[in-house]
């Protein structure tokens, strides 16, 4: 799986908090959030900010038993002028919580795939600040920026999730309905240097995997490991027309499939 280092994961994770904070701010609570109906911006932070403390706890605590789990969550502010340190506080506090010194403790994995329960949190979270960063920046009509290496490594966890035990019990009309007899979809980064930009996945009868590299595939979807990301987690559309940045190579209709039936997006 591409990977980051811990410290560089949980300095995104502010920074980009940071920016969601921003844009909510220059959108207004009640704005609706393009990429994420029926929410406002005011549900927006609220959730960021609360799974930020909900999960801090969970690492604070060592909770390695799901039954242990915090069942109270963190009050949202009432004035939205105190949402960017109410922000900034909860980004902060999860990172730090994410210490080199626990990455390996014992902590509830609930993807149960293979990850500690830490690592698997520290990209939980860094999935959170970024892809509901760019729904605040959508929110806001401005542009959210999303580094290669940041990019490449939030697709490698969406491909750990969707191929994970837990979804198959969790989302199994997902988890069937990309079951298949062999087909393979190939995503390459374009901006991403070696195998940590270039994703395949098999449609196996008895489940879909993932692997990094490049091989053969049915199709081949390519373009920056941002607009990939954003596809992949359905911010962006891979319509017709397709994204300017991005092209398909084979019979597109399958990774169209693979897109309408993987309902793993943040929230």
């Amino acid at each position: 799986m591409t990977e980051l280092t811990a410290e560089r994961t949980r300095q995104a994770i502010v920074e980009h908090t940071r920016a969601l904070a921003d844009a909510a701010a220059a959108a207004g609570p009640d704005a609706a959030v393009p990429t994420a109906p029926d929410w406002t911006v005011k549900d927006l932070v609220e959730h960021v900010g609360q799974t930020q403390n909900w999960v801090a706890e969970i690492i604070e605590r060592r909770i390695g038993d799901p039954t242990q789990l915090p069942t109270e969550m963190a009050e949202l502010p009432a004035d939205p002028a105190e949402w960017p340190a109410w922000l900034e506080e909860s980004a902060q506090r999860v990172a730090n919580a994410c210490s080199d010194d626990v990455l390996d403790a014992p902590v509830f994995n609930p993807a149960t795939d293979g990850r500690s329960g830490t690592r698997f949190w520290l990209s939980s979270m860094l999935n959170e600040a970024v892809v509901h960063g760019v729904d605040a920046a959508t929110a806001a009509k401005r542009p959210a920026d999303i580094a290669p290496d940041i990019a490449a490594a939030l697709i490698a966890n969406h491909f750990a999730m969707l191929t994970s035990p837990t979804w198959e019990m969790q989302r199994s009309e997902s988890a069937h309905a990309i079951r298949g007899a062999g087909e393979r979809l190939q995503w390459l980064a374009t901006d991403v240097a070696d195998d940590s930009g270039a994703w395949l996945v098999e449609r196996r009868p008895d489940g879909a995997t993932w692997r990094p590299g490049a091989q053969q595939a049915d199709v081949t979807v390519s373009g920056p490991a941002r607009s990939l990301l954003l596809i992949l987690t359905r911010r962006l559309s891979l319509g017709v027309p397709q994204p300017a940045d991005i092209t398909i190579e084979g019979d597109p209709a399958l990774a169209r499939h693979w897109l309408d039936n993987t309902a793993h997006v943040s929230g």
